[in-house]
This record gives structure tokens, sequence and C-alpha cells, in this order.
């Protein structure tokens, strides 16, 4: 893999142990370069959620962009991903964004058509000595987890099993995949990606500007956790009093089966989703860059199927939300002044330690977990 186009000098100051390190060099928020290669290498190149498969599943296949690459996806017997090229002249197949409930795929050039797996149904006129079974879509790595659909776009990532690691038994007690999505809101935030999930990983700023949390979760308490796999995070621990993270610490839901009811799991599963693990709940944030310094954020709450109101907390991270959001354009806004010099990282940022490592690890060319 090509190396990102960052000063490795200054990559590391920020692979120094915890203690010693800073933040990422200025480049890796601002610089137009930074962001095309994370899209092909960080994106393209390793595992995106692409979001809940029984949502993508509604027609039988659209168009997604993955970082800077065209996929077709394809629902049948399962989700298949293909590169969004007719295999007789390169024409896209899809526009982007576009979808089909057609029972094939067909190329709107010339007029090949393709079985949703991938193989050709039809190539008119090009002769009866054609052999068509050479020349079927290229296809994707593809992967279910939990009831979310990953693709590696360019088909050179680890092993997926590598990639998630110890992750899946911190999600599996909660069932995502038998939960319903009950509310969603998109957001556009003026940061860079990064900046966004570094601010989900740390609560060093939450007595400052989230007091509703506070109410209900003390910002010091729990730990992070250290387990094998391309993801951060850690727990915090409920108050006594609070059942759920709410504004007045209620729930209205059913509590999950097998799930601790004391605390809650923030998790970072690189490059794209955040798992926020409740005890009555599961919330994702599902993020694509748009610019340096622009992140469109697909926020999504799931419960049981019997819960009908969701609102009480949908309300509650709507505000923290926005209050986070907030921050990290300030912060942005703050990293594009010539005067901007990384800073060091508090005893308590070990989760931003671990994300900004795998960040530098990942512009050198390294592996990203260790």
């Amino acid at each position: 893999m090509v190396n990102a186009p960052v000063d490795p000098r200054a990559l590391e100051a920020s692979l120094r142990p915890h203690g010693e390190s800073v933040m990422l060099p200025q480049a890796a928020y601002t610089d137009p370069a930074v962001l095309a290669w994370e899209r092909r290498h960080f994106f393209a190149g390793s595992w995106t959620c692409l979001g809940r498969v029984a949502e993508l599943s509604a027609s039988t296949h659209q168009e997604l962009t993955i970082g800077d690459i065209s996929v077709l996806l394809t629902f049948s017997d399962r989700p298949r991903a293909f590169a969004n090229t007719c295999r007789h002249r390169g024409h896209e197949l899809l526009q982007r964004g576009e979808s089909s409930d057609r029972r094939s795929v067909v190329c709107p050039y010339h007029g090949w058509s393709y079985e949703l797996t991938g193989a050709v149904k039809a190539a008119p006129r090009m002769g009866a000595s054609f052999d068509p079974a050479p020349y079927g879509l290229v296809e994707l790595p593809a992967e279910v987890w939990l009831g979310w659909l990953f693709v590696n776009a360019t088909g050179t990532a680890t092993a997926f099993a590598d990639h998630i690691g110890g992750l899946t038994d911190l999600v599996a007690p909660y069932a995502p995949e038998s939960l319903v999505l009950k509310a969603r809101h998109q957001y556009d935030v003026a940061s860079n990606w990064k900046t966004v999930v570094e601010n989900y990983h740390e609560c060093y700023h939450c007595p400052l500007i989230h007091p509703e949390l506070c109410k209900v979760s003390p910002p010091t308490s729990g730990d992070n956790w250290n387990l094998p796999g391309a993801w951060v995070g850690g727990l915090m621990d409920l108050r006594p009093e609070a059942e759920t993270m709410s504004l007045d610490g209620r729930s209205y839901g059913v509590l999950l089966p097998g799930v601790d009811p004391r605390r809650v799991n923030y998790l970072g599963l690189f490059p794209n989703l955040l798992i926020s693990l409740h005890p009555d709940y599961v919330m994702t944030h599902r993020m694509e860059p748009r610019s340096p310094g622009l992140t469109a954020i697909e926020c999504s709450w799931y419960f049981p199927a019997e819960v009908q109101d969701p609102s009480y907390a949908v309300e509650f991270w709507d505000v923290t939300n926005r209050e986070d959001w907030a921050a990290c354009e300030s912060v942005q806004r703050g990293a594009e002044s010539p005067h901007f010099r990384p800073g060091p990282l508090a005893p308590a940022e070990d989760a931003v330690y671990q994300w900004v490592t795998m960040i530098a690890r990942g512009y050198l060319g390294k592996p990203l977990s260790q």
C-alpha cells in the first residue's frame, strides 16, 4: 500500500508511547490529498459498513460508492457486491445512488444483462461463438455481521475475522440483528471524520459540554477495551438512579436480555461505524466524509419490535449529538488555523490514543491492529 501524503516524521510523534505522543498532524484533518488517500485506502481498501442488510435489500440491486469506488449490491440468495462496471466496455451499470427492482442488471450502453449472481444473462449481437462465462461481473468481498453489511471495494483487505477481532463477543449479546430501526437522524457536521471519532472516544470533555449526559453517567467512570481487531472503545457506568441514557435517566423501553444493565459500551469499528450499546437499545453512527472539513453522519436507533416510542432515547442523543457536533466543528476551525500544532493526550484519553496510533500506522502502510 502506498503511504499517505503525510510527513512520516510528524507521525513518529503520534506513535510515541501514551503520555509522550501528540495528535495527528494538521494535514490529516485539512488536506484534500490526505482525504483522497483515505477514501481509497481506508474506506475502499478496508471493510466499510454500508448499513443494515434488512434495509439495503428493499431493492434487488443498487449502487453505493465506497470511498472512491462505485459498487453494485445485489440481493438474491444472499447479499453480493460487484464492481459497478459492465464487462463489455466498462459502462456503469447503475448511476450514483440508483436502485432497481428488476430481477437482472442491464447495462444501459449496449444492453448486456447480468443475473443477480453476477453471471452474464444476455450479450446481444455478440455472435453464436461468443462464450459469456468468463465475463461475469467482478465480485468483491462482502460479509454480513450481526445484521450489518460490510464490503471491501478494492478486494485487498485483511480477512474480515481479523478486522472484527474481539468485537463480536462484546456486541453479540445485544443481538442487534434482531432489533428494529425505530428512528434515524441525518447530520452534516462541518468537521473531519476522524475528529468525530476522537470526540466519541473520550469523556474528558463531558463535564463542560454534556450536562445531560453527566446527570445519568459519571464522566470519569468505566474503562477502555484492548482486544484484537481494527476497532477501539470502552464502557461507562450508569449512575445508581439511572436506568439508561435518557434526559431523566428512565427507560421507557424493554431491557435487552443477557446484557449488563448498568453499563453502556461505546465502540468504534474502523473506518466508519460507531456502535453504542445500551441496556435497552442500540444506537449507531455511520459516517461518510464529504470533504476534509465535512462529514455526513447517519444516526440510527434500534429497539425490540414491541417498543412503540423511542423518543426518550432519541431526544437525549439528539441533544448530546448536537453538543458534540458544535465541539467538533470548533476543533475543525482550530485545526485549519495557521497556528495549529498537534496537542498532547490526557491520561484518560487512552482510547483516543489507540485510534490515533491506528490511523498513523495505516498512513505508514502498517497493519491497523497490533
